[in-house]
């Protein structure tokens, strides 16, 4: 830890701790020098309490010495326009009794449930970084526009099918290190320390961290797995496991939430599977090897990947050096994996917007409490208690009936950012809702299901501005992270408002988003067809409009430009003149598709939704792209997504598919196409919790009768094939497939859209039926 006093710092980790003084708030921060621990003391516990119950609780209090409680009326409202009092509590036992009481009298505390340790944050409105001075009244903080250097390191363990452990891999700009329990080999790489047994191994990973001293930690599972095996081993000798710093063990929070369930003081975890999904980035499966191949063209260093723990085993005993380069490489797999996307970038940017703890996933609505409470408080209000009354459902996004059929020209016209845009315009916030309560008629705005805004008491509009820019700037600076993570912040204001985990929520603030969004959609389409065109399908902020089968790519884009100019000018007039607000819906000309599809139900004459294809010329080349069809469905297997892939090329470049078909059909039945047979599906429960068991199901139970453990349990993704005597684990053995089942499940369904849209229209039994009398 620096010796030197920094003036400015990014937040690593957040605690409190009760004493005889009151709270000491200890915040552990990155700073140009090291890491520093900063403790603010004599803090309170703060709940808000209405004013007239005032003498009753100092009536209650009185027993108490007054050192250990304050109560003062103050100049903030509730949402029912009750005065309050803020009341600080510096002793926790207070604290405890005070909730209790004031539960059982009806007394409302309001945001007692706010941690001090993020409200003296939140209320300067700092989110990550900072800067401080020790002042007259003690320490005093500001936010801060800046980002270090952190120092990261990636960690990966090797062990024993029972959980013993047989290395540890550190990979870091410091160092790149392998610890390893065996005797000394002779040509090991200087990478490698070596072990006397397990216990030591733990120590020397310690020490380790007591030398390099990493800000960050990151990992592939890192919490699920690595440091919960960390945790189990170091139990197991009696070694304090003190990777935090100031030589502290981790907190596990087995009822936190989301991202919630382990802590150490110092330090950020950031698991990578976590963090991928966090950013929106999607693959079949997240194992490492997987992304590792897709991402970097390379995989893990193993031999063989469907045994990989019987050569981990193997090598630990046979060959240690094979085994130490494996868990290095590992590691670094990791580590380029976060370089490559961003992912600290992201999360350090994430932190920054949101206030939010910069490893913790999910917190949707805590992010919104860390932007909305310190304006709400500055508008005079204080917030409601969250309570568990049922919450009647919001309607969801619009999605127009779709006209199903394939077309040229087809211009896809997105609303940006549409329910931002709406609570922007329509000056939709819970606080404006409040105050519109006792509002004249002039003041206020209708919104949907009884809900009304006031014109001009409301906050939220003005946050998602300061938003909008700060993405706006992040775009024309090239950095993606930021933007990203700004999006995401943006688009979760509505379901935060919406969800009962929210002190906010109330379908009428949700309503009046979608709903709004819904005639938004409708008007958008009754403009368009009154120009001349035809909308074939529209979902939630999208709407596809068909220009004319004859048109010239030329063309279509002018008109694609000309509408989105009409629109925008629209509804910029028809808000102005009927409700005096100023618009900021801007509708997008986002692509055109010189090729479209749109398919009907599966048996039936309906058009289908969220389900299309569309193709792009790209110079002589046509590119697909796949909405809800087989070809971007994991649980679909590869012969249906390759084969769907090909035959939508061919029928938009107009060449004929009927060969193509048949010849996909003839591979099929002559096994020539065995490797493109098997699904994945991930088990979303525990295998004895299934009522229902499906085929997935079956080839689990067999995978683990076969291994002698519980292999596949909740969480794993089980590779099988389907014979005439049913499903099969992949790994099982060599199988013969049940082709009849491959063509009715994954080749008919791909097929048959297409055969019906040919003339004279077909079925796949019909095509086929001649040549091999399959069916």
């Amino acid at each position: 830890m620096t010796d030197s006093i920094p003036s400015r710092g990014w937040l690593l980790s957040r605690h409190q701790h009760s004493g005889p003084g009151g709270l000491s708030l200890v915040y552990w921060l990155a700073t140009d020098f090291g890491p520093y621990r900063l403790e603010v003391a004599g803090q309170g516990f703060l709940g808000f309490v209405p004013q007239h119950q005032q003498a009753a609780l100092r009536q209650w209090l009185a027993p108490w010495p007054t050192s250990q409680w304050s109560l003062t009326a103050i100049e903030l409202t509730s949402f029912d326009d009750q005065p309050q009092c803020a009341l600080y509590c510096y002793s926790l036992k207070l604290w405890r009794q005070l909730q209790k009481y004031c539960a059982s009298r009806a007394i409302p505390l309001l945001e007692s449930d706010v941690r001090s340790c993020d409200r003296f944050l939140m209320e300067r409105r700092v989110t990550a970084a900072l800067e401080w001075k020790q002042g007259p009244q003690g320490v005093q903080i500001r936010p801060l526009q800046w980002r270090p250097s952190l120092k990261v390191v990636s960690l990966d363990l090797e062990c024993s099918r029972d959980g013993e452990l047989y290395s540890i891999g550190l990979y870091a700009d410091s160092d790149k290190r392998v610890l390893m329990r065996g005797a000394p080999r002779p040509g090991a790489p200087t990478y490698l320390s070596w072990c006397e047994d397990e216990a030591e191994l733990l120590r020397e990973l310690l020490r380790w961290f007591e030398r390099h001293d990493p800000d960050v930690i990151i990992g592939w599972n890192v919490v699920g797995f690595d440091l919960k095996l960390l945790q189990n081993r170091a139990g197991h000798h009696g070694i304090p496991l003190t990777l935090g710093r100031g030589q502290t063990e981790p907190k596990w929070q087995q009822d936190a939430g989301p991202g919630r369930g382990y802590g150490l003081e110092g330090r950020v975890v950031l698991d990578g599977i976590d963090w991928l999904k966090a950013a929106f980035y999607h693959y079949d499966s997240y194992a490492l090897d997987n992304v590792a191949r897709l991402l970097l063209g390379e995989g893990k260093a193993c031999q063989d990947s469907g045994n990989r723990m019987a050569e981990i085993e193997h090598n630990f005993v046979h060959d240690p050096l094979a085994l130490a380069h494996y868990n290095l490489m590992d590691c670094e797999l990791v580590w380029r994996i976060f370089d490559k996307l961003d992912l600290l970038a992201f999360a350090c940017s994430r932190a920054q917007l949101t206030g939010l703890e910069m490893d913790r996933l999910g917190g949707s609505v805590a992010a919104f409490n860390n932007l909305y409470l310190p304006e709400l408080h500055r508008a005079g209000y204080v917030a409601p208690d969250l309570t568990d009354a049922e919450i009647a459902p919001s309607p969801g996004g619009y999605v127009m009936d779709s006209v199903p059929g394939r077309y040229r020209n087809v211009l896809v016209l997105d609303f940006k950012s549409l329910y931002p845009s709406i609570i922007r315009t329509f000056l939709i916030d819970p606080m404006g809702m409040a105050a519109a309560e006792s509002a004249t008629d002039e003041d206020r705005l209708e919104g949907y299901r009884g809900a009304f805004f006031h014109r001009r008491q409301h906050r939220l509009p003005a946050i998602i501005e300061t938003l909008w820019q700060q993405r706006e700037l992040a775009k024309a600076n090239n950095d993606k992270p930021l933007s990203q993570a700004i999006k995401i912040l943006m688009n979760s204001f509505y379901g935060v408002l919406g969800a009962a985990g929210c002190r906010f929520h109330d379908p009428k603030l949700a309503s009046s988003i979608t709903m709004r969004g819904h005639d938004i959609m409708k008007t958008t389409r009754a403009w368009i067809e009154e120009a001349g065109y035809e909308v074939i399908y529209g979902d939630t902020d999208s709407t596809f409009v068909h220009v004319g089968q004859w048109r010239t790519r030329e063309q279509a884009n002018e008109i694609g430009v000309g509408l989105v100019a009409t629109i925008n000018r629209r509804w910029q007039q028809k808000l102005k003149q009927e409700s005096g607000l100023e618009s900021v819906l801007e509708l997008e000309f986002e692509t055109l598709f010189d090729h479209f599809f749109m398919p009907t139900l599966r048996g039936a004459e309906t058009g289908s939704k969220k389900r299309y294809v569309g193709g792009v010329m790209e110079g002589d080349a046509l590119r697909l792209t796949f909405k809800g069809m087989e070809t971007v469905r994991s649980d679909w297997t590869p012969l249906a997504r390759q084969f769907q892939q090909r035959l939508y090329q061919s029928w938009f470049e107009g060449k004929p598919v009927e060969a193509l078909i048949r010849q996909q059909v003839e591979a099929l039945m002559a096994g020539e196409c065995d490797d493109l047979l098997v699904y994945r599906k991930r088990l979303r429960q525990p295998l004895e919790s299934y009522r229902s068991r499906g085929p997935h199901v079956i080839a689990a139970e067999k995978a683990n009768q076969l291994a002698g453990r519980a292999r596949y349990r909740k969480g794993s993704q089980i590779a099988y094939i389907m014979t005439p005597q049913g499903a099969e684990p992949a790994e099982g053995g060599v199988f013969t497939p049940d082709y009849g089942h491959y063509l009715e499940k994954q080749i008919q369904p791909i097929v048959e859209p297409i055969l019906a849209h040919l003339t004279p229209p077909t079925t796949l039994e019909r095509l086929i039926m001649g040549q091999m009398g399959l069916f």
